[in-house]
């Protein structure tokens, strides 16, 4: 019987299949994602957007960087490495002799198949004296020439050669290993025990565990935990945060401490450095003992962003800490929101906890567009703008422009805009324009709805309100010369121009108030009159329509009655010569269909309206979309950054917010958000805003006034109809049963 043996590769052959294999399987991939992109392409996109952003400072860092990087050269010198030593091995396996072929006896004696029985002699005999080993022929030929000879003439050695392919018969099925037989070799046993000892027992582990214990400091958005603990305690210890503090908290996070990021260094000069632009800056809250805010490295990180933020120049040393410390700011102020959110769900949830206050995290959205645009809190958003310096501003805030928001500025004509302007030259006046051009400008739209819902236009206590905001994106050069006659909704500022414009508003709608007063006390002094008729209804509507003297408005009310009384006797004439009743009948029916009908489209413009819902969110679940937008014009940022956007409903009557800021990352062109939150709890109108804000650009944003009217709740059917059961059928159904019970038992007796 057939047995089986395992064999190592004693010639080395095998082994190559398995190393030209294993090294095919790292190659590949690693080509396909590690290979470096078309440098080409990245030198156009830079190229494309010089004219917009050649004066950022990402912009410039990006090009030095492109220019001098070695990386891309090393990766592809260790892949095309790779596949060198690929195809050598390919080659090598494809030279290999084949060990294993199938044994035809008629090639071992040069004859072809079929031949008879006496060829085979002849060509035996004469091969058998020629490699007979007593004539100095090869004795292992000898053999093969004996082996076939015997296959092709005895019936048996026959016989198995046809089944088994082997005159011998079934043969031992053996296994080969693709390693060298060294590796078992007893003399090298320590040594292969040292090595897989030494890589399986120390170099994994120890790779496995620094890995695990690095990638357990961060969270999900790669933001240090105990720095997230961090922001949560003095969020909840300040629920009211101003700027100031704000900075404070921002500058202690862990990632600008070298002992938990190895990025962070504490730079020998620091000790010359910092005390001098701390001189500069003036009162930062040096002296403040609390920790960490007290700790060299909070103190150092504080001092860089305040100067970032005044556009400060500070020495080379320290320039690159400061660019750290900058690049760090917008993913920590993220951070901070998402803590805030945290806190306020569970005050809201729980009950008893301290909630950060609207301003707080309003606060974090602004000192984000501060740090990326390089400005101070109280600068006019014109300082974006390359060529605007402080003394420019006069031009623009001047009585005859009065221009202080960049909507002001583009809704001008061209003509006032370069007369404005006129401090520029042409190539600056170009350029200022090209970039203001490229700038956002969004329209906001937004839609109440309650889903799943019957009604989903009425909205009770404490119901699920979904607010669907579809946000467009366009460039500010399509507001150009289209003046507006109302000011695009922006975020209120705190200057006494736009104090003075609250003011207005208000005695406007004060005005509106008080005409909506004067017209309630009138129809309440109607309603007090003595009940009248329709004639003289119709007769005073008239009298003050028209406002006539008291002579014409009795003349008035006589016409007025003689036309009634005219009308009357028509609709008397029409009631008699009406149809008849199954005729009226049909037309009630026809009536009560078309009701039908348009009942029935509103549900199934409902039910329309709830499956593109759910199909929306299930696209958004399975759809991964760029976070690729449009980069932000930022001249003192230090890396590229894309346009995100905050959005979010707030109640700033209460400072509170209503539904969790949302982090809208792939607004392009058009997006469409879902924002969500419970009604509350008693019925009544509220006031709430729908508020827009950028993480980048300062004086974009958007609010939007959203009116909520909160309804009582259904109250729930007990006992719903379709479940009540009269009693009278099952007390009829049961003698129908008896009786015809009874009736089989006399038709069984008659039967007998």
């Amino acid at each position: 019987m057939a047995g089986q043996q395992f064999q190592y590769d004693d010639s080395g052959n095998t082994f190559f299949y398995f190393l030209t294999s294993f090294v095919g399987l790292i190659v590949i991939p690693a080509t396909y994602y590690l290979w470096p992109r078309d440098q080409n392409a990245e030198q156009l996109r830079l190229k494309s957007l010089r004219r917009v952003h050649g004066r950022c400072l990402w912009y410039r860092l990006r090009l030095m960087k492109s220019q001098q990087s070695v990386v891309p050269t090393l990766k592809k010198a260790a892949l095309l490495f790779g596949w060198a030593v690929f195809l050598f091995l390919a080659y090598k396996v494809s030279k290999l002799d084949r060990e294993y072929q199938e044994y035809n006896p008629y090639e071992v004696l040069n004859l072809d198949a079929g031949a008879s029985v006496a060829e085979i002699k002849k060509q035996y005999r004469v091969l058998s004296l020629k490699h007979h080993p007593d004539k100095g022929g090869d004795e292992a030929m000898f053999m093969k020439l004996a082996k076939a000879y015997s296959a092709l003439t005895n019936e048996e050695s026959r016989k198995n050669w046809e089944t088994y392919g082997n005159p011998d018969g079934p043969r031992v099925t053996s296994f080969g290993i693709a390693l060298p037989a060294w590796i078992v070799d007893q003399k090298n046993s320590m040594l292969v025990l040292l090595v897989y000892g030494l890589a399986f027992m120390v170099i994994l582990p120890v790779v496995v565990g620094t890995w695990w214990y690095r990638s357990i400091r961060y969270s999900g958005d790669q933001i240090l935990i105990n720095t997230t603990q961090l922001f949560m305690h003095f969020m909840y210890k300040t629920p009211n945060m101003n700027m100031k503090r704000l900075v404070m908290v921002l500058t202690a996070a862990f990632e600008f401490d070298p002992r938990s990021n190895k990025e962070a260094i504490i730079r020998p000069t620091d000790n010359i450095e910092v005390p001098q632009l701390i001189r500069e800056l003036g009162n930062i809250n040096v002296k403040k003992k609390e920790p960490p805010f007290c700790y060299p490295y909070s103190l150092k990180a504080r001092v860089l962003l305040l100067t970032h933020l005044a556009r400060m120049d500070v020495s080379e040393n320290i320039e690159e800490d400061q660019r750290f410390v900058v690049k760090k700011g917008p993913a920590l102020l993220q951070e901070m929101i998402n803590v805030g959110c945290q806190l306020t769900m569970m005050a809201t949830s729980r009950g008893g906890l301290r909630a950060p206050r609207l301003t707080s995290i309003e606060n974090c959205m602004k000192l984000s567009q501060m740090v990326v645009q390089g400005l101070q809190e109280a600068k006019s958003p014109f300082l974006q703008l390359p060529h605007f310096e402080e003394e420019h501003l006069r031009y623009c805030i001047s009585k005859k422009y009065k221009v202080r928001t960049l909507q002001d500025l583009v809704s001008l004509k061209d003509s006032d805009r370069r007369n404005m302007l006129r401090f520029l030259g042409d190539e600056k006046y170009d350029e200022v324009m090209t970039v203001l051009a490229s700038f956002p400008h969004i329209t906001m739209e937004t839609k109440l709805q309650v889903l799943d819902d019957e009604d989903s236009n009425n909205i009770t206590a404490g119901s699920i309100v979904t607010v669907t905001v579809t946000l467009t994106r366009k460039r500010m050069s399509e507001m150009f010369e289209k003046e507006e006659n109302t000011p695009l909704p922006t975020e209120e500022a705190n200057t006494e121009e736009q104090g003075d414009a609250k003011n207005k508003t208000k005695v406007w709608q004060n005005k509106n108030k008080g005409a909506k007063k004067a017209a309630k006390s009138k129809k309440k002094k109607l309603t007090k009159k003595k009940p009248v008729t329709q004639q003289q209804a119709k007769g005073d509507k008239a009298k003050q329509a028209n406002g006539n003297v008291a002579g014409n408005e009795v003349a008035a009310s006589k016409e007025e009655e003689e036309d009634l009384s005219d009308k009357g006797s028509e609709s008397d004439e029409a009631e008699g010569n009406k149809d008849s009743p199954s005729e009226r009948d049909e037309e009630s029916d026809k009536q009560s269909d078309t009701e039908m009908d348009e009942i029935a489209g509103d549900d199934e413009e409902e039910w329309e309206a709830l499956q593109q819902s759910i199909q929306r969110r299930e696209r958004a679940l399975l759809e991964t979309k760029s976070k690729v937008t449009h980069p932000v014009y930022s001249l003192y940022f230090p890396e590229e950054k894309q346009e995100w956007w905050w959005l979010y409903i707030a109640d700033r009557k209460e400072q509170t917010l209503v539904s969790m800021p949302n982090h809208v990352c792939t607004l392009k062109d058009t997006e469409e958000v879902e924002l969500k939150f419970p009604a509350p709890s008693k019925t009544g109108n509220y006031q709430y805003s729908v508020i827009l804000k950028s993480d980048s650009f300062m004086g974009l944003d958007l609010v939007k006034p959203l009116k909520l009217e909160v309804h009582e709740a259904k109250a729930m059917l007990d006992n719903h109809p379709q479940w009540d059961i009269p009693e009278t059928e099952e007390e009829e159904d049961d003698p129908e049963d008896s009786d015809g019970i009874e009736e089989s038992e006399e038709d069984e007796e008659d039967n007998d």
